[in-house]
C-alpha cells in the first residue's frame, strides 16, 4: 500500500471515530512523524481528506478537522436523499430479485439484542454493496461512497440509540422487499421515509447533547 494511502486511511479512521475531533490541528511535521511517512504523502492524504470535506486548510501550514453542525447534517441528508432514492428506483429495475429477497429475509430475522450492532452494520454494508452493484453506475456509486464516509462520523456524533437502530432494521427490510418485488415507487418511498426518520433522530440526539450539563 502506498504511503499516502496508509496515511489517508489512518487519519480517516481517527476522524470518524472521534480520536481527531472537530478543530484538531493536523500539523504536517507532527502527523508525518506520527504516521511514519514523509511530508509529501502526508500532504497527499490531507488533500484527499480536504476533498472529502473532512478537513479544512486554514493556511498553507495549518489544516484542521472540519466541524459538523445541524446545518451540515441537513445539507448532507438533502444530497443523500436525492442519491439514495434514485439508487433505490434503479435497483428495483436492474437488481437480481432473489438477492434482495434474501437480504430482506435477513433483515426480517435480525434482532439487535441478539446479534448486536456489529451484525447490523455488516448487513447494512452488504445491502449497500448489493445496491451499488445493481445500480451499476460509477458516478452514482462514487457519490454515495462520499456520503457514507461522512455518515460514519455523523452517527457517532449522534450517539445512536437502540430504539432508532431497531426501527432502521425494519425500514431497510421494507426497502429490500420493494426492490425484490421490482416496485420502484415503493423502494423510493421507503427510502425517503427511512432517511426522514434517520435525520430526525440524529438532529434530536445532537440537540439533547447540547442541553446536557457540561456541554459546550
Amino acid at each position: 500500500m502506498r504511503a499516502s494511502d496508509r496515511a489517508y486511511r489512518a487519519l480517516l479512521g481517527e476522524i470518524q471515530d472521534g480520536q481527531l475531533p472537530a478543530g484538531a490541528v493536523l500539523g504536517e511535521v507532527e502527523q508525518a512523524a506520527r504516521l511514519g511517512v514523509s511530508r509529501t504523502p502526508l500532504r497527499e492524504a490531507l488533500a484527499r481528506l480536504a476533498a472529502d470535506g473532512l478537513v479544512v486548510q486554514q493556511s498553507p501550514r495549518i489544516t484542521v478537522v472540519s466541524d459538523v453542525d445541524a446545518g451540515d447534517i441537513r445539507a448532507l441528508f438533502e444530497f443523500r436523499r436525492a442519491l439514495e432514492e434514485a439508487a433505490a428506483r434503479l435497483a428495483a429495475t436492474r437488481a437480481d430479485p432473489a438477492e434482495f429477497a434474501e437480504l430482506a429475509a435477513e433483515f426480517d430475522r435480525t434482532s439487535l439484542p441478539g446479534e448486536g450492532r456489529e451484525h447490523y452494520y455488516d448487513l447494512i454494508a452488504r445491502f449497500d454493496a448489493a445496491l451499488d452493484d445493481a445500480v451499476d453506475n460509477t458516478y452514482l456509486s462514487s457519490a454515495l461512497r462520499t456520503i457514507r464516509t461522512h455518515l460514519v462520523r455523523v452517527r457517532r456524533l449522534a450517539r445512536e440509540n437502540p430504539q432508532r437502530l431497531s426501527a432502521s432494521v425494519g425500514e431497510h427490510a421494507l426497502i429490500a422487499h420493494a426492490i425484490a418485488a421490482q416496485d420502484a415507487d415503493l423502494a423510493a418511498h421507503a427510502t425517503h421515509v427511512h432517511l426522514h426518520n434517520a435525520l430526525t433522530s440524529i438532529l434530536a440526539s445532537l440537540a439533547e447533547a447540547r442541553t446536557e450539563p457540561g456541554a459546550a
